[in-house]
């Protein structure tokens, strides 16, 4: 099978996910509890009287509960980056892993690539090369052109 090449855009945004990885968790969790826990939508409402023939709601919360969690479509993209970027970190060996707390997880993440490099102790070259594969592993993940 022939290997698309990655435009420049989509490297860019691919490697600004590995950035914002812990972000996007938290972006997760807070749709997750939005889904979950939403507002009180009960009527309160004085003037509204139920009687004996009104209409009830039957419906089931939790299986609506699960409706909205799987068919959300910002939620099911952000856990398929998040779970593409965990199943390349996943396959990465220790010296890589390392290139990733030091270039994109650390907090002070304006280190240029020779002090990554330095810290990793390898070439900046050798580190670059390291980035592009990993970048390319979570294109081909993904399925991203």
């Amino acid at each position: 099978m022939q290997e698309l090449k990655t435009t420049k855009s989509t490297f860019k945004k691919v490697e600004s996910e590995w950035f914002n990885y812990y972000r996007t968790l938290q972006e997760i969790k807070m749709l997750e509890d939005a889904i979950l826990y939403p507002y009180d939508d009960s009527n309160n409402d004085p003037t509204v009287v139920s009687g004996k023939n009104s209409v009830r709601d039957t419906t089931d919360p939790t299986a609506d509960k699960v409706i909205r969690l799987t068919k959300h479509k910002q939620l099911n993209y952000l856990r398929e980056i998040t779970s593409a970027i965990e199943t390349v970190y996943n396959a990465l060996p220790k010296d890589r892993k390392r290139l990733v707390h030091e270039r994109y997880w650390c907090k002070d993440n304006n280190k240029d690539w020779e002090y990554v490099a330095h810290q990793c102790s390898v070439s900046k070259r050798q580190a670059l090369r390291w980035r592009d594969e990993m970048v390319q592993a979570t294109v081909e993940v993904l399925g991203w052109r």
